[in-house]
């Protein structure tokens, strides 16, 4: 199975919701790590598994939805406590709708709002 991984930050703030994590209530921002990685059994005729130029637009897109964001704010988070785990998922949603018949296997999103903090979700494409 063969690996490629792009990654990306970003500075967003958000303020949790349902329960009673102290400042964390607050609106405060995080500096955010974005990393992506892609996984596939074949390589293409070029060698490659995916064109990282692709990922890397795709990438910029979703940095531009984020960055200086409330996550509180963004549509798909609506009602939702703004986590990392289910910042990991919508970026996840985001990279498999933004890749249309994708040769790939799966999609794992993982994203870092410190630097001893990550979630991760993987989804299976086929």
């Amino acid at each position: 199975m063969y690996t490629v991984a792009v990654k990306r930050q970003f500075i967003a703030r958000h303020y949790l919701i349902g329960g009673n994590w102290g400042s964390e209530n607050q609106e405060h921002s995080h500096f955010y790590r974005l990393e992506v990685s892609l996984e596939g059994p074949q390589l293409d005729e070029h060698g490659y598994l995916i064109d990282i130029t692709a990922i890397n637009g795709l990438l910029d897109g979703i940095v531009i939805r984020l960055h200086d964001r409330v996550l509180n704010d963004i549509q798909e988070l609506a009602g939702l406590n703004p986590s990392i785990e289910h910042l990991a998922g919508l970026c996840c949603q985001w990279v498999h709708d933004g890749l249309p018949n994708p040769p790939i296997d799966a999609i794992c999103v993982k994203i870092f709002e410190n630097e001893d903090a990550w979630a991760s979700v993987r989804r299976l494409i086929k």
